[in-house]
């Protein structure tokens, strides 16, 4: 009996030790965490690897199991925009006129998008994320044209009966008239646009674009679901579902993150205390909800969790909204709060579990794109990049007033 229990004594010392040498690691590594050495070397790398690129018509998206290198697509797709607003993050922390050179030859191309019919809801990711980064920072009269013509060219995919922009504009025959909670974050080229020249009803597209997203998509416990189904005729609201969660019930962690991020967005341009309570709603579920590493999973409700994948990019999405929430509230402790949980998401993400180094050209590791359909799962995708440099960005701007 003494050496079962001097063994189980042991044990339980040894696991002991264990968990406090992964929680002091753990601790040593918040502890060192620097934004100024992490926003340095996170440009330097990106300044390495935009040198090596001279096409500009195909843009990063994701870095293969086994690769090293960023995967390429085309202007067309939903994803083009983010690298190219990487490197407007990048050569505005560093000022850097070769990063800016780069982030113009890979922003200038995305201009055909603005002036073809709709092809997808994904205008603002490809346009406003390249083209208003780069008006922001430059100022240029031309690039003010382009987001112009871009929100405008957004604008025609609205439903006036239904009250929203359709997704997924290919799929309308198969899918009715969709909304999902991605959407949100496309507003804001509308927003921007109807305060900056373009026509008033722009704001009002947005502005009902996100009613509807929140009285459909926003469910009673604060979870959201992916997708929402409308008749097109008549404007009913037929079903909540998935297309890329684990089950339509279910708690998709990007999903979740794009809700955060786009209703404290729609509360900044449009005052409505709806929004900010949606927004506040949406994160205090997402809040609760992280696993103790900081970081979601790809789907909350996976029953496989924890033998599944983590999402990097909906932690960083998820940060940028937490931090632009922590800005609106006025409550002083909730402004705590959420300022306080982007910033450990961005601690998260900066410790050596997450960030790449020299292990591929990307920033981030652990990014799911779609599992169901078993595309992109565990890898580097551009998105977490982009939200990941914003959130950077965000953190030092707060932390330095």
């Amino acid at each position: 009996m003494r050496v079962v229990k001097l063994v189980s004594f042991l044990v339980l010392s040894l696991v002991f030790a264990c968990n406090s040498a992964k929680k002091e690691r753990s601790l040593n590594e918040v502890s060192k965490f620097n934004i100024e050495n992490i926003l340095k070397n996170n440009v330097e790398k990106i300044k390495t690897v935009a040198q090596t690129y001279t096409r500009f018509d195909s843009f990063p998206r994701h870095v293969n199991k086994n690769n090293t290198q960023w995967s390429f697509v085309k202007t067309t797709d939903w994803c083009s925009g983010f690298y190219p607003g990487m490197l407007w993050y990048a050569y505005e922390y560093s000022g850097d006129e070769g990063l800016k050179k780069q982030a113009v030859n890979f922003t200038e191309p995305l201009k055909v998008i603005a002036y073809s019919s709709a092809r997808n809801h994904d205008i603002g990711f490809q346009l406003y994320c390249s083209y208003g980064n780069g008006y922001r920072l430059t100022g240029n009269q031309n690039y003010k044209e382009v987001l112009l013509a871009a929100a405008d060219t957004l604008a025609t995919l609205y439903n006036p009966k239904v009250g929203s922009i359709l997704s997924w504009p290919s799929q309308i025959k198969r899918y009715k008239h969709n909304t999902i909670i991605d959407n949100m974050m496309n507003l804001e080229l509308l927003f921007w646009a109807a305060k900056n020249g373009g026509d008033k009803s722009l704001y009002n597209i947005a502005k009902s674009h996100a009613e509807q997203t929140m009285k459909h998509l926003v469910r009673e416990d604060g979870s959201a679901f992916h997708v929402g189904s409308f008749d097109i005729e008549t404007g009913a609201f037929l079903q909540g579902y998935t297309h890329q969660g684990y089950a339509n019930e279910s708690m998709w962690a990007r999903g979740q993150g794009w809700g955060i991020y786009g209703f404290a967005m729609a509360y900044r341009e449009t005052g409505d205390s709806n929004f900010l309570n949606t927004a506040i709603k949406l994160s205090d579920k997402f809040l609760e909800r992280l696993p103790e590493d900081g970081i979601p999973f790809w789907d909350f409700d996976d029953p496989k969790i924890p033998n599944v994948p983590k999402d990097a990019s909906a932690a960083a999405v998820a940060a940028c909204g937490l931090m632009e929430l922590s800005g609106l509230v006025q409550d002083e402790k909730l402004k705590s709060k959420y300022f306080n949980a982007g910033k450990t998401l961005v601690e998260n993400l900066s410790s050596s579990a997450y960030l790449s180094h020299a292990k591929n050209d990307a920033l981030l590791l652990h990014s799911t794109g779609n599992h169901p359909k078993n595309k992109e799962m565990d890898v580097p995708i551009i998105y977490a990049d982009y939200y990941y440099m914003e959130a950077l960005l965000r953190l030092k701007k707060l932390e330095n007033i």
